[in-house]
């Protein structure tokens, strides 16, 4: 694989995290309870949306590019090996 490849492979690992974890925080039971998803806005605190989304972003972000990261790394690892074998074999 070539590296450009792998780059954009984790960028768009990523972005896709990012929404999906955004999309996945917005859309829970809890998130709408402190969003005011009650009667006449009672109960809403933004404070969460404050401590708890910056937290969200970066783990949908950085969790996907490190599994795919460590998914390159182990197949980089093997590949390397399985070439490193084939060249000894014909050189012996």
């Amino acid at each position: 694989m070539k590296r450009d490849a792998v780059t954009g492979g984790g960028c768009l690992v990523s972005a896709a995290g990012v929404v999906g974890s955004v999309w996945l925080w917005g859309a829970s039971d809890r998130t709408q309870r402190h969003l005011g998803n009650k009667f006449e806005n009672n109960g809403q605190d933004l404070g969460a949306v404050l401590t708890e989304l910056p937290f969200v972003f970066l783990a949908g972000a950085v969790v996907p590019a490190a599994v795919w990261g460590l998914g390159v790394w182990l197949l980089g690892r093997r590949r390397g090996r399985s070439e490193s074998s084939r060249a000894s074999e014909f050189h012996a």
